[in-house]
């Protein structure tokens, strides 16, 4: 039996030299040692790890709890190629890791203080951009099986975020108007199709009519352009021409903050929702005593419970849900262009790395 291996190659996070201006820490490619399973744990063969835009913050160092030496990387998917256990049914088994610690399955927030994301952080350096990741059995979901690695690595985050965001806190079902901004991005890409397939009436904003235009041919019923100053009005009145008997909005799924309040209160129906995931446009956002009146909520929502990911996970699989990937880097030492990519945000989609491998053998129990 070929024995597996002993070192992988991962992506870390190195401090750049003194005197780089702007700071932009550095992503080096390293050689690392697998350390020994301990009881509980298994070792995955990533197949493909996710982008998020966290990676970037990270590197510009406004990420809070970096570690230099740490491993990037929340998204990943592979297959289990070890396991401490004898006899792990986890064994040769499809999965991903889940994303984050310090949240079991509370409804409102994480149980522990201690909530952290998987890359780059001190309390849990273990991170995805690696061939190699040794990780707590019950740290992985099965992935569903009408995804390969690539779509699977585009889903833990970005899925737990849509899901708690539009299903959790927004309550989206059959035939609700939702208005999802900031349309290209992962997140909002995932609520988008979340909402379609909940049978909801789903309504964009981009600054990309490009973007825009794809979301339609995903299913949006149409979209607003948010560098116009009219796009209130414009949305307005396309919920008039599309749903001539309910023309407002029942929640609000956002990534920007600033005044999306003020922007939509007069199209969103009273007791409506804006759940806000994301603050890209402004770290505050305006609330009048119009939104109080009206019982307009401002719910806020980050990540989401272990409970969350697999009652999303299986929603996904139940529609068959795929999630979109607009990139595909093939190896870890090509992993600077997703960081650019990601930067510039031209994306429709997740960045996924497809991470290539020499065939070390067999799958086998580590006793």
């Amino acid at each position: 039996m070929s024995q597996l291996p002993t070192s992988t190659k991962a992506i870390t996070l190195r401090e750049s030299p003194a005197g780089r201006e702007p700071r932009y820490h550095d992503a080096a490619l390293e050689q690392r040692a697998i350390p020994s399973l301990q009881k509980g744990q298994v070792l995955v063969k990533i197949g493909a790890a996710g982008f998020n835009h966290r990676e970037v913050w990270i590197r510009k160092g406004l990420y809070p709890g970096l570690a230099f030496g740490a491993v990037f990387g929340a998204d990943g998917a592979g297959t289990v190629v070890a396991a401490a256990d004898t006899d792990d049914p986890l064994l040769n088994k499809r999965v991903f890791l889940v994303p984050m610690r310090g949240w079991k399955s509370h409804p409102d927030a994480p149980e522990s203080p201690k909530f952290v994301i998987l890359g780059g952080g001190k309390v849990v350096p273990l991170g995805t951009f690696a061939e190699y990741v040794a990780v707590d059995r019950d740290q992985v979901v099965l992935t569903p099986d009408h995804l390969n690695d690539v779509q699977a690595a585009a889903w833990p985050l970005g899925g737990l975020t849509a899901w708690r965001a539009s299903v959790v806190n927004a309550h989206v079902e059959k035939g609700d108007n939702v208005l999802i901004t900031g349309i290209g991005g992962g997140v909002a890409l995932l609520a988008m199709q979340i909402c379609l397939a909940r049978g909801a009436n789903v309504y964009v904003s981009s600054g990309s009519e490009d973007k825009i235009s794809q979301a339609v041919s995903l299913g949006a019923k149409a979209g607003v352009n948010y560098k116009s100053d009219e796009w209130p009005t414009q949305l307005e009145k396309q919920l008039q021409q599309n749903s001539p008997e309910m023309p407002i909005l029942s929640a609000v799924i956002d990534s920007g903050g600033g005044n999306i309040m003020s922007n939509v209160s007069k199209i969103l129906k009273p007791g409506g929702c804006v759940v806000i995931y994301g603050m890209t446009g402004s770290p505050a956002v305006t609330f009048t005593m119009r939104e109080v009146l009206k019982n307009q909520r401002v719910i806020g929502s980050t990540m989401g419970s272990h409970k969350d990911l697999v009652d999303a996970t299986a929603f996904l699989a139940e529609h068959r849900l795929v999630p979109i990937v607009s990139h595909v880097l093939d190896g870890l030492e090509n992993a600077e262009q997703g960081f650019e990519l990601i930067s510039k945000g031209k994306q429709f989609g997740k960045v996924v790395i497809r991470i290539k491998h020499e065939d070390v053998g067999a799958s086998r129990a580590l006793l």
